[in-house]
């Protein structure tokens, strides 16, 4: 039996969020997905549907979730279905709902300096999820984050200073995994917009991140 995902899509147009998920649909087609593609949070509250999947991909930054909406999906996951996502597609969305940011695990403060030139660190090479992937450098946003300290993480990045001196030296996770009750959840700060996905490392994290989050 085929497995299930859901990728939504929205928000905020400066993040590519119509390309970097349909990339996502993409992967997980060649995976062997059924993936049902939609421009709406309002399928959250499907308890059907909800119930039929393996893996939910939100590409949705800023705007707003109702109560109602955030409620259905963080149960869905607490039932065993998966989350995956990336940068502000997923941890710089719904920004006044405390409940979302505690399931997915870190919430976007800053990008100093904006596009930058910085380096990915991968810190726990025998993980699965990263196993032979090498760091590497990349130009975009470099994310602060505040994070959860129970999330396991995979990859770091380490501010220099030259944009925030204040932070100079400090080393914040750039990927993670995480438990939800019963459910997985996969998250990168990587991926700003569609042209960060041409790097062959951001690429194959987003892929096996949400292999595994995958029910």
């Amino acid at each position: 039996m085929r497995k299930k995902a859901l990728v939504t899509w929205g928000g905020w147009e400066g993040h590519d969020p119509q390309q970097t998920s349909a990339l996502a649909r993409e992967i997980l087609e060649a995976e062997g997905f059924e993936v049902l593609y939609v421009n709406t949070l309002d399928v959250y509250t499907d308890a059907a549907l909800m119930a039929s999947l393996d893996l939910i991909v939100p590409v949705w930054t800023m705007a707003e979730i109702t109560g109602e909406q955030s409620k259905a999906l963080q149960n869905t996951i607490g039932e065993g279905c998966g989350l995956a996502g990336w940068h502000g597609g997923m941890c710089d969305s719904f920004r006044k709902d405390t409940g979302y940011q505690w399931m997915t695990g870190g919430q976007w403060v800053a990008h100093p300096g904006n596009s930058i030139r910085y380096a990915v660190n991968f810190t726990k090479k025998d993980d699965p999820t990263v196993k032979g992937l090498t760091d590497f450098d990349i130009t975009s946003e470099q994310y602060y984050m505040h994070t959860d300290p129970g999330n396991d993480v995979l990859a770091t990045t380490t501010f220099d200073g030259v944009h925030a001196d204040w932070v100079k030296g400090t080393v914040m996770p750039i990927a993670w995994k995480r438990p939800w009750k019963k459910g997985r959840v996969f998250y990168t700060s990587l991926g700003h917009i569609r042209r960060d996905f041409e790097v062959p490392q951001v690429r194959e994290l987003v892929r096996r991140g949400m292999l595994w989050a995958a029910r």
